[in-house]
């Protein structure tokens, strides 16, 4: 985003807003990531430790959320670059 027109109190507060708006979507990722993870791999309440089983399950289901959404993130940077070499 070009922020050159704008003021520098302008300025100061787009950036206060896309970070918040960055911070929202890290927590929502996060949020989901957590629910995700623990409702298919956490099924044995008899412990308050995790079993290595489930244990193992949180660590590929984590990685396999991570990796999906380096994906998508890498994709829509893609298509982003795309659409403004077209613009051109």
């Amino acid at each position: 985003m070009d922020f050159s027109t704008l003021n520098t109190a302008e300025q100061a507060h787009m950036s206060r807003v896309i970070e918040k708006k960055q911070m929202q979507d890290f927590m929502r990722m996060y949020s989901r990531l957590v629910d995700r993870c623990f409702n298919a791999c956490c099924n044995d309440f008899t412990s308050k430790a995790l079993s290595s089983k489930e244990e193992q399950c949180v660590l590929n289901c984590t990685d396999k959320f991570l990796k999906h959404s380096e994906r998508v993130g890498a994709r829509f940077a893609e298509q982003n670059a795309d659409m403004m070499s077209s613009q051109s």
